[in-house]
């Protein structure tokens, strides 16, 4: 099946805190992008929801409000067999560090 994303994405695992209210729940990216991310994670949120992202690239703390563009959950137990098993966020807002990301994803 051909790519249809024109927005080029990067592999890169970072470990991602996120949340409703608080960024309280750890989980991986698995891509990221300057759009948004995949996190892998079995605590999904629902779609169109918006939550808090917070990770760390190269010492900077990254602080944005994104929204949940789609969701797949999968039942623990079978959490690491699943292809694609967490949600793909969009990026609405940066609280912290935008200048920062955009660097790194433009060294990677």
């Amino acid at each position: 099946m051909t790519e249809k994303r024109i927005i080029r994405r990067l592999k890169k695992r970072l470990t991602v805190r996120f949340g409703i209210n608080d960024a309280n729940r750890i989980a991986f990216s698995e891509d990221i992008s300057t759009t948004g991310m995949f996190i892998k994670t079995a605590n999904v949120c629902p779609p169109n929801s918006r939550i808090r992202v917070e990770f760390t690239v190269d010492d900077h703390l990254i602080q944005a409000d994104v929204r949940v563009m789609w969701a797949k959950k999968v039942p623990q137990n079978l959490f690491h067999l699943a292809k694609k098993s967490g949600m793909g966020v969009r990026f609405l807002r940066f609280l912290a560090g935008e200048e920062h990301y955009q660097r790194f994803l433009e060294a990677t």
